[in-house]
C-alpha cells in the first residue's frame, strides 16, 4: 500500500512552503487536495530556525535534544530553551490542525501526510558536542537512529489526536543520502569531507527507521532519496518513492517499471505548478515512455504526484493555483489511465 488511492493518480505535498501562517495554509491545502488527494502538515521554515525539517525532526527524537549553535543543531541528551520551542512549536502546530479539521463539514478522512528528515540525512546534517556532524560518531549514529525510531509512537499518536483519527503517510527525506553514500559530506571546518557510511549500515538504519514508522501506526511511508537510486526504497521496504520525472530517454523509466511491479508506489515531482507546462504535455510526459516500456497505462492508477521544489518558491496567494494545477494534471492523467 502507497498511501495513495489505487482507483486514481492522486496530489499530495512533500515540499516546504513560503509564508508564516500555519492554519491558513492547510485550510488551502484541504480545499485544494481534499478526497482523493492527501493534504499535508506543513511546513514553514520562514517562521524560524525552530520551525526547519530538521528542527521538526529533533522535536520527535526520544531522550536526545538539540538546541542552536552557530554552526547548527547540536544532539545532546540535556533539553534546552530550542529542544523546548521545536517541541513546543510542532505540539503547537498540531493543536492548529485539529481545529481545522474540527471546523470542516466534508466527510474527508484520508490520511494526512507528515514529513520528516531520516536518520541517515539528520546524522549528516546536525553536530554533536566538539562541534563535528554526528555522522562522524559511530556510537552516535546508532544512539540517533534508535532516538529516531524510538519518537515515532509519540508522533503517531499526536497526529492521530489531533488528525481525528485520521491515518498518516510518512515521507522520509533523505536528501544526504548519495553524498553520505559518495563520502561527500563536508566536515565542520568544511576542509575535508567525512567517510562514507557502509552501504549496509545505510541500509539497516533506513530499514528501522520505515519498520518503526509502520509499527507506530502509519498507513505508509515514502522514501524520498534525493539524487539518490530510487531503488533504495525496496531495499529498504518503503510502500513508495518519491522522485523526479525521468526527463530522458525511455530506459530511465525501466528501473521505475521495475520498482511498480515489486510492489513500490510511486509519487512523482510535478513541474505543473506555473501554468508554463500544458496538461496534455504533462500527460504525454509520464504516459508516452510507460506504455513504450508494454507496460499498462491503468498500471498508473495509485501513482501521487507531488509539487517540485518550485513550489517552495511562491508565495501564499500562488499556492491555490499551483496546487490547483497539480491535481487538474492528476485528473487528466486518471482520465487517461481509465481509458486504457
Amino acid at each position: 500500500m502507497s498511501g495513495f488511492a489505487d482507483h486514481a493518480v492522486t496530489a499530495t505535498l512533500t515540499r516546504p512552503l513560503r509564508g508564516t501562517d500555519l492554519p491558513e495554509t492547510f485550510r488551502v491545502l484541504r480545499g485544494e487536495l481534499g478526497a482523493p488527494h492527501l493534504s499535508a502538515v506543513p511546513l514553514l521554515p520562514e517562521r524560524g530556525p525552530h520551525a526547519e525539517l530538521a528542527a521538526r525532526t529533533c522535536a520527535v527524537l526520544e531522550e536526545l535534544h538539540a538546541d542552536r549553535q552557530p554552526h547548527g543543531w547540536r544532539v545532546s541528551g540535556v533539553p534546552g530553551d530550542d529542544s523546548r520551542r521545536a517541541r513546543a512549536l510542532l505540539a503547537g502546530d498540531l493543536n492548529m490542525i485539529a481545529d481545522v479539521l474540527g471546523a470542516e463539514s466534508g466527510a474527508d478522512t484520508g490520511p494526512v501526510v507528515v514529513s520528516l528528515l531520516g536518520p541517515v540525512s539528520l546524522a549528516a546534517t546536525v553536530h554533536v558536542r566538539n562541534g563535528e556532524k554526528l555522522q562522524s560518531d559511530p556510537g552516535a549514529r546508532r544512539d540517533l537512529t534508535q532516538s529516531w525510531c524510538a519518537g515515532m509512537p509519540g508522533l503517531r499518536a499526536a497526529l492521530r489526536r489531533n488528525t481525528d483519527g485520521r491515518g498518516t503517510v510518512l515521507v522520509l527525506h533523505e536528501p544526504e543520502l548519495d553524498r553520505v553514500l559518495g563520502g561527500r559530506i563536508p566536515t565542520a571546518s568544511g576542509y575535508r569531507t567525512l567517510r562514507a557510511l557502509p552501504r549496509h549500515e545505510v541500509r539497516t538504519a533506513l530499514t528501522e527507521a520505515v519498520r518503526a514508522a509502520r509499527s507506530a501506526g502509519a498507513v505508509a511511508v515514502a522514501l524520498d532519496a534525493g539524487p539518490a537510486d530510487p531503488r533504495w526504497a525496496r531495499d529498504v521496504g518503503a510502500d513508495a518513492t518519491v522522485l523526479p520525472v525521468p526527463d530522458g530517454p525511455t530506459a530511465q523509466w525501466e528501473p521505475l517499471a521495475a520498482l511498480h511491479e515489486a510492489g513500490v508506489g510511486l509519487c512523482f515531482d510535478s513541474a505543473a505548478v506555473t501554468g508554463r507546462t500544458p496538461v496534455r504535455a504533462g500527460v504525454e510526459r509520464i504516459v508516452r515512455p510507460w506504455s513504450e516500456l508494454g507496460m499498462d497505462p491503468a498500471a498508473l492508477l495509485g501513482t501521487g504526484l507531488a509539487p517540485s521544489a518550485e513550489i517552495s518558491g511562491l508565495t501564499p496567494p500562488e499556492l491555490p493555483a499551483a496546487l490547483a494545477r497539480v491535481t487538474q494534471l492528476c485528473g487528466a492523467l486518471t482520465d487517461v489511465c481509465n481509458e486504457a
